[in-house]
């Protein structure tokens, strides 16, 4: 079982900067592809793809963020950080950590990441 823990949510005002971390744990056999999705509190709002950067170091952005987020790891430690700069309102969701490893998906609890004024 693997488990993953965020921190680093928190208000940011529009324009500004905030970094998620997420930390993974467990027996894993093989290294794991991390990265991030996130859910906004619109009703009825679906889980959507933010981020991932595989073992190889391969990094995709979905379009929305490109150029405004970083993402980097430590594959030693098994730790990520997602480095958000520009923010918009538009970006206010729940931020969930995602690791797939093993054959198997795996979610964080989620962080949440406010952007307003």
């Amino acid at each position: 079982q693997v488990q993953l823990v965020e921190s680093g949510g928190g208000l940011v005002q529009p324009g500004g900067s905030l970094t998620l971390s997420c930390a993974a744990s467990g027996r894993m056999a093989t290294t794991p592809r991390m990265g991030w999705f996130r859910q906004a509190p619109t009703p009825g709002s679906e889980r959507e793809w933010v981020a991932t950067l595989t073992p190889a170091g391969e990094v995709h952005f979905t379009d929305s963020v490109k150029g405004r987020f970083n993402l980097s790891t430590n594959n030693a430690a098994n730790t990520q950080h997602l480095q958000m700069n520009a923010l918009t309102p538009e970006d206010t969701a729940v931020y969930f950590c995602w690791a797939y490893v093993d054959g198997k998906n795996y979610f964080g609890q989620g962080t949440q990441v406010t952007v307003s004024s």
